[in-house]
């Protein structure tokens, strides 16, 4: 498909970059969406008035700005990520004994779940863990089918697993912790079907309950991993946080509380770099309204209609 060798031509193309060059060009184009993506920066800026209602509007708009920067840089770096040589990667991480502080929450027997959230560069993430250990992971076909098997093609380019989440994906998954692999699960995105809502940064907020049951039927262990993208392309540093022990309570409010609490410790270590483009809270429990902004219409009018929810694909 064109479209899919389009793609599959820039990202190699971007590839051959060095990491600096790509950072610096992707200042330049998250400026640019600061400037002129309009669309795309009001839901930033609808995101982080959600979750920092404190925070002083200069504040909140240093974090808009640094946001969508952030995201420029993610952009103009995907294409040398997943397409790094082993000792390019190993390049690119700058604190590779990271595995045994990972390794250290991994029960001996058990299987280990690994929570890696929109944060940073969560591709990298993966691609580290399959140099040490081989990966299983879930996700969620996206909305443009072409695109799926280019991203599975990339995510298993090193040897790791990469299963729908669908019937067949979960029971794999259960039978890969059960039998003391790792798996790793993106926890917060909105669930399609099994979900409570649960604080986010204090906001209801649609959580998965997968990740708990996983963890609570396998015993397996937990650990919450993500890279976090330094300056002046100087490469990426790992972080591995111990889950929250009340994720396995069989109370799914609970558990999903405690799930969102520990993602929110990691946002919290690199504000800027999570992935604040995705509308979290538009799926409100009760009927309440969603707390973004509608859209104008024509003569400066709000829209009065509510849209059925609908999930969003990462």
């Amino acid at each position: 498909m064109l479209k899919t060798r389009l793609l599959h031509g820039w990202l190699r193309l971007t590839a051959l970059l060095p990491l600096p060059v790509a950072h610096a060009i992707g200042t330049a184009v998250g400026v640019l969406m600061y400037l002129a993506a309009r669309r795309t920066r009001r839901v930033v800026e609808d995101n982080i008035r959600i979750c920092f209602p404190s925070d002083p509007p200069a504040t909140r708009a240093r974090l808009v700005r640094n946001s969508l920067i952030e995201l420029g840089r993610q952009v103009m770096e995907a294409g040398i990520v997943w397409y790094a040589s082993p000792r390019r990667l190993d390049r690119l991480v700058r604190n590779p004994e990271v595995i045994r502080d990972l390794e250290a929450c991994w029960p001996p027997g058990r299987g280990l779940l690994v929570a890696a959230p929109h944060l940073g560069n969560w591709e990298l993430c993966s691609l580290f863990l399959n140099r040490h250990h081989r990966v299983h992971n879930l996700y969620r076909p996206p909305r443009q089918p072409w695109l799926e098997p280019l991203l599975v093609e990339l995510r298993e380019r090193t040897g790791a697993r990469s299963l729908p989440a669908d019937a067949s994906g979960l029971r794999f998954l259960l039978r890969s912790l059960r039998q003391g692999r790792l798996v790793g699960i993106l926890p917060d995105q909105i669930p399609d079907q099994s979900g409570v809502h649960a604080p986010f940064f204090g906001v209801p907020a649609l959580t998965m309950t997968l990740f708990s049951q996983m963890a609570r039927k396998t015993e397996a262990g937990m650990v919450f991993f993500f890279s976090e993208r330094l300056p002046r392309g100087q490469g990426f540093r790992l972080h591995v946080l111990p889950g929250d022990p009340a994720i396995t309570d069989p109370d799914p409010v609970v558990a999903a509380t405690a799930l969102n609490r520990s993602v929110e410790a990691c946002v919290l270590r690199a504000p800027a770099q999570y992935q604040w483009t995705y509308r979290r809270f538009r799926a409100q429990p009760d009927g309440r309204d969603s707390p973004y902004r509608r859209p104008r219409r024509a003569g400066g009018r709000r829209g009065g209609t509510r849209r059925r929810h609908r999930p969003e694909t990462r």
